[in-house]
């Protein structure tokens, strides 16, 4: 393939550099390119990592000479080994990378396969073995589909129920103006279908959609989806080691099947891939069904509604407020913002930019490219902000900041901030959290937020609302704000887990009774006495500062198919994992969420349940659940044998699913 040199050069403007050097390294073998200065974390700079004007120049100059010859059929060097390969991830980190990261980040960066989380059951009595499992998956989501995938790549037989007319989760359900993922785009995807073509660095919800449709497509599932169905509840049957799902229409009839065949679904294993945020929540506040204008909820948003001209009140400025007050803004007669508490803002400059051509064309025809720069997302939001938002026990600053770091960044987001208000100091006080970085979800900061506050027509008002009436919001000063329209952009139910499905468990154990409201799991995925039964972004398997959750969804079905596969190679009928290990394991995770930011004593988020246990978040750095997600210990489990079964009991139960 022959391309201009005019093409190339125009391409390269838009590159980033540090990604550049290491594709260079690839195409030429030219080492040198590692002597000089290392990029650096330049969380406030231009994204190039702080090279110089003259040393990106010169990069340039070196790629479009290579890319040339690479186009025109000039064959690549001998790939670099796995030791110069560690030189090149420490020389686009610009540190130096702690050893026990290297197999995580080596894995991730993907040079010697493109797809390493691949399950492979080849071997025939695995093959043989898994052609007895059938598995039921609830939800289409994005962890669903992933398990989906894995799942028949292993040659389970799986069925996926989902209560949606189509597939997306999340990405289906929310569909507010301004909707958009809040992790760069390049990063947010599966690690084995990465995609060149993202119109934006952080696209919007259309956009994510079309790509969780296309992997559907891609990998041929929708025969395997029941649509328009969902889980009443799931009782684990102990004689004959199985679950039998209870399934209806979301019509309310029993039957959950197009054909009416059954209500029922018996399966081997259950995943549950519903997610945490999923059932929007309303603020208990007084009055509230008073009003008599049009309200909603931000996740089921009207867009029939003509909001051109009217009063519009928000309660709430959190993430999805943050998104669509900045669209509706411009066309409302007037817009209030009810603010119970600030979000901290990450300055992120491109969070409504495109991704130029010249990017996409990189991304797509240059070797390795795209890898590294999938990789340098990675590495800054990996681990880099994690010590940021931990508590130092020996910090004794007095300003509710939890250490030298941790105080520095909210001082360093503060002159961000400042910098955008113009003066009006006033704002600012209002727009500066109360509590310490980390405490609650950041956003994405690019000016738009600030920009809109300081619009004539819209008002922030931090004084607590005392009730909502039929004309309007009436705050604890006794100001009532007359309305139009009224939106919730107040979240969801996060913490409870697994609602409104009822699960049982041996012994007849009802999982939400045994939880009693502070819902537990091991590494978030399994609870002892619910055998063959597994969660999806499960308790505490949440990240606030450090990751992906596509990569954390990544880890936990691997582990789940492990223990299918433990399941498949010991012949057991059931594996439970074991009380102790469950506890120990929570135990761990409670004492290290005392000491993150958002697990402080005055900190209220959805990150808490009702006892304010934080149930959500996962305290240690992402390397930690990566290595303990390879494989299951058989340790941890105990492992059933199985019983007798009628013959032909389990086919037929499948014919009927």
């Amino acid at each position: 393939m022959a391309t201009d040199r005019v093409t190339i050069e125009s391409a390269l403007e838009e590159a980033h550099i540090p990604s550049l050097i290491m594709a260079l390294v690839h195409l030429t073998g030219d080492t040198g390119l590692l002597a000089g200065p290392r990029p650096v974390y330049d969380f406030w700079g231009d994204g190039q990592g702080g090279l110089a004007a003259d040393r990106q120049a010169a990069i340039r100059a070196a790629a479009a000479d290579a890319i040339g010859a690479h186009l025109a059929g000039e064959p690549l060097p001998a790939q670099p080994d796995e030791a110069l390969v560690r030189r090149m991830m420490d020389f686009i980190a610009g540190a130096d990378i702690p050893a026990h990261y290297a197999p995580f980040l080596m894995e991730e960066l993907g040079l010697a396969q493109d797809d390493a989380r691949r399950p492979d059951w080849s071997d025939p009595a695995l093959a043989a073995a898994a052609r007895r499992i059938h598995v039921l998956i609830i939800g289409a989501g994005m962890s669903g589909l992933l398990a989906a995938i894995r799942l028949k790549q292993a040659g389970v037989a799986v069925t996926v129920v989902e209560k949606n007319c189509d597939v997306g989760g999340v990405w289906l359900e929310n569909t507010y103006p301004g909707c958009r993922v809040d992790t760069p785009n390049h990063l947010y995807g599966y690690s084995f279908e990465s995609d060149h073509l993202w119109p934006q660095h952080y696209s919007t919800q259309p956009v994510l959609l079309d790509y969780f449709r296309q992997c559907v497509d891609k990998y041929d599932l929708r025969s395997r989806i029941r649509f328009g169905t969902e889980v009443v509840g799931a009782r684990w049957d102990e004689e004959n080691a199985c679950w039998r799902v209870q399934v209806r229409a979301r019509d309310g009839t029993s039957d959950g099947t197009s054909d009416g065949t059954s209500d029922t679904i018996t399966a081997t294993a259950v995943i549950s891939a519903v997610g945490q945020l999923n059932r929007p929540r309303l603020p208990a506040i007084e009055g509230r069904d008073s009003f008599a204008g049009l309200s909603f909820h931000s996740a089921q948003w009207r867009h029939d509604a003509a909001l051109g001209g009217k009063r519009i009140g928000v309660i709430g400025a959190g993430a999805s407020a943050f998104q669509f007050v900045p669209e509706i803004a411009p066309d409302a007669g007037h817009l209030t913002v009810f603010q119970r508490s600030a979000p901290w803002m990450g300055p992120t400059d491109n969070y409504h930019d495109v991704v130029g051509a010249g990017m996409k064309w990189l991304l797509e025809h240059v070797p390795f490219y795209g890898k590294w720069y999938r990789f340098w997302l990675f590495w800054l939001m990996t681990d880099g902000v994690y010590e940021a938002v931990k508590r130092d026990p020996e910090w004794r600053a007095g300003d509710g900041s939890l250490s030298q770091i941790n105080q520095e960044l909210a001082a360093l987001l503060v002159e961000k901030l400042r910098e955008q208000v113009g003066g009006d100091e006033a704002l600012l006080a209002r727009i500066v959290p109360a509590y310490a970085f980390g405490g609650k979800r950041s956003l994405r900061d690019n000016g738009v937020w600030v920009k809109t506050l300081r619009r004539a027509n819209v008002d922030l008002v931090t004084t607590p609302i005392r009730c909502i009436t039929p004309q309007g919001v009436v705050t604890e000063d006794g100001v009532e704000h007359a309305l139009d329209v009224l939106i919730y952009a107040t979240g969801f139910h996060a913490s409870s887990f697994l609602s409104p499905m009822r699960i049982v468990g041996r012994g007849g154990v009802d999982l939400h009774e045994h939880w009693g409201g502070d819902a537990r799991a091991y590494l978030g995925m399994t609870a002892p006495g619910f055998p063959n039964f597994f969660m999806l972004y499960g308790p505490n398997t949440n990240i606030v500062v450090n990751g992906s959750i596509i990569f954390f969804s990544e880890c936990s079905v691997r582990y789940v198919i492990g223990c299918l596969k433990l399941l498949a190679h010991s012949g057991a009928a059931a594996l439970e994992v074991r009380a102790d290990v469950h506890d120990a394991f929570n135990a761990r995770v409670d004492a290290a969420n005392t000491m993150m930011s958002w697990g402080q004593a005055g900190v209220s988020s959805w990150y808490k349940n009702a006892s304010g246990r934080v149930s959500q978040n996962w305290p240690f750095p992402l390397v930690d659940y990566w290595r303990a997600t390879l494989a299951p210990e058989t340790g941890d489990f105990v492992l059933s044998a199985p019983a007798p079964a009628p013959a032909g009991a389990m086919a037929g139960a499948m014919a009927g699913a």
